[in-house]
């Protein structure tokens, strides 16, 4: 008989007084370079927590690879990477911009307040980075964009466009070829490896600064190469603005209108497998959360299994109206004060 996940069960919250204030920074036109620099107390306890998990030693050999692909793909943000790396001065920075060792719960329905909403939690296995979470204020030639982030990263993992869209990237299942674990993940970097193209949030990024509207960032999303398979989750300003676009490096299935998605293929041609805690099971809370006609407090929603021992962020963002609320996690649950922004 084949057993469910453990059921999760935080341990509390920690006071309201001891809870981290989630920081805006306005970077305007600079690059994520600048947040850095601002933030770098973050950016190193982030540096710090990969170092945890890998050593430093297995970071820096991590690193090489990872200079040479930007280098030899002609990254559009490898300059930005290569200064990042020498504000933090510490190993690991090239390897975890290439990283995609994340899980996520995101959904998208018209919203009970007006326009569209995006819901979604990004779990992560590094512990002590949810309260470090920050969100960087930009300006592009697109417009204004809201970046929920960490100092160190160049890409885009969650995004606002107020006016525009809001956006999000979820991992999908790990493509199964030898049915052993660390073998096909090594087959994944291969492929990786070969590649010229973006990875998935450096694409997502992209979007934000350079899409106008939701058609532009949908059409973006679903035909630009991408270096290794993802999962976005849109939405525009208007109700029945919002799809789930399944990407492979050069194709996309699209899933339009009310939808929720995790880590496992909604395409079955796509293949079996999954990633993450419980993502069937995450699938189907979000959709009883789409069902219930979802209003309310702010992350009433974020409960197990889509809270997990591993959820470090959860957002709400509508394009329409221009509102972000942010909530970082640790494996007992909220470690930040919820961030409001209305745009």
């Amino acid at each position: 008989m084949r057993l469910g996940p453990p059921k999760y069960v935080p341990k509390g919250a920690c006071s309201l007084d001891a809870m981290e204030t989630i920081p805006v920074i306005d970077i305007g036109a600079d690059g994520l370079a600048a947040l850095a620099r601002l933030e770098l107390p973050r950016a190193l306890a982030l540096v710090e927590a990969t170092q945890r998990q890998f050593s430093s030693g297995a970071l820096a050999l991590l690193d090489r690879p990872s200079k040479r692909w930007l280098a030899r793909t002609a990254n559009p943000f490898r300059d930005e990477i290569d200064r990042i790396a020498g504000i933090v001065g510490r190993p690991g920075v090239h390897a975890l911009n290439l990283s995609f060792e994340w899980a996520c719960s995101s959904a998208t329905a018209p919203d009970p307040d007006g326009g569209q909403k995006l819901w979604r939690t990004l779990d992560w296995p590094l512990h002590g980075v949810g309260r470090h979470v920050v969100v960087a204020r930009h300006r592009s030639e697109a417009g204004l964009w809201l970046n929920v982030t960490w100092p160190g990263f160049a890409g885009a993992f969650t995004v606002l466009a107020p006016g525009r869209f809001a956006a999000a990237i979820n991992l999908p299942p790990l493509r199964r070829r030898t049915g052993i674990l660390p073998l096909d993940w090594l087959l994944m970097r291969r492929d990786v490896g070969r590649s010229r193209a973006l990875p998935p949030s450096h694409l997502l990024r992209q979007m934000a600064e350079q899409a106008p509207d939701y058609a532009e960032a949908r059409d973006m999303l679903t035909r630009s190469e991408i270096c290794t398979p993802a999962i976005f989750t849109l939405c525009g300003v208007r109700p029945g603005e919002g799809c789930v676009i399944e990407r492979l490096e050069n194709s996309a299935f699209r899933h339009e209108g009310r939808n929720a998605v995790t880590n496992h293929w909604l395409t079955p041609s796509l293949g079996p497998g999954d990633r993450g805690i419980a993502s069937v099971q995450r699938l189907q809370d979000m959709r009883a959360l789409l069902a219930a006609a979802p209003g309310g407090r702010a992350f009433d929603w974020v409960r197990p299994p889509v809270l997990n021992r591993f959820t470090r962020l959860a957002v709400e963002a509508n394009a329409a109206t221009g509102r972000l609320a942010v909530q970082g996690y640790e494996r007992d649950g909220p470690v930040t004060k919820i961030l409001e922004l209305a745009a």
